[in-house]
């Protein structure tokens, strides 16, 4: 087992850094940051991002930049876990359609995790469930997208 190394770099440098790694090959690298009140971290060519208590226009606009800057590395899927996640209002709403389109348009598949009952619920009344898998944990979600990445081809 490791143990973490926190380090402040750019952002240039983190995805110069996610990068290398992947590329030797090492797809069990581990590469996490904090950016703002957005926490995210990638295994292989996922990237696992973290909602907050309430996702509201504020913290979705951060975890949309986080997931945008995440496929702009070169990410090719994506967990939003909300094991932290009470409330999710309509912007909320809204913002994740965005990051379900970008995803999308980019061919990166999107996982949901931790999500609590009710948020599932309303994720399912409003069709949110159709065009992501949501999974029990982080874990579980990393699972599922495992063999998503090994089929896909690197440029």
């Amino acid at each position: 087992m490791w143990s973490p190394l926190y380090l402040k770099i750019t952002s240039k440098s983190y995805n110069v850094l996610q990068r290398s790694f992947y590329f030797q090959g090492r797809e069990d690298c581990l590469v996490e940051i904090i950016s703002g009140a957005v926490r995210s971290h990638c295994v292989g060519t996922t990237a696992v991002i973290y909602a907050s208590d309430y996702l509201n226009k504020l913290t979705g606009e951060k975890i949309e930049r986080e997931c945008r800057r995440q496929l702009d590395s070169g990410c090719r899927a994506l967990v939003i876990d909300f094991s932290d996640t009470k409330l999710v209002n309509s912007i909320g709403i809204s913002i994740l359609l965005g990051i379900i389109n970008v995803a999308e348009k980019n061919g990166a598949r999107i996982v949901f995790s931790d999500v609590n009952i009710q948020t599932i619920q309303l994720f399912e009344m409003l069709g949110l469930t159709r065009h992501v898998v949501l999974a029990k944990n982080e874990q579980e979600a990393l699972s599922n997208l495992s063999g998503f990445d090994a089929k896909t081809v690197a440029h």
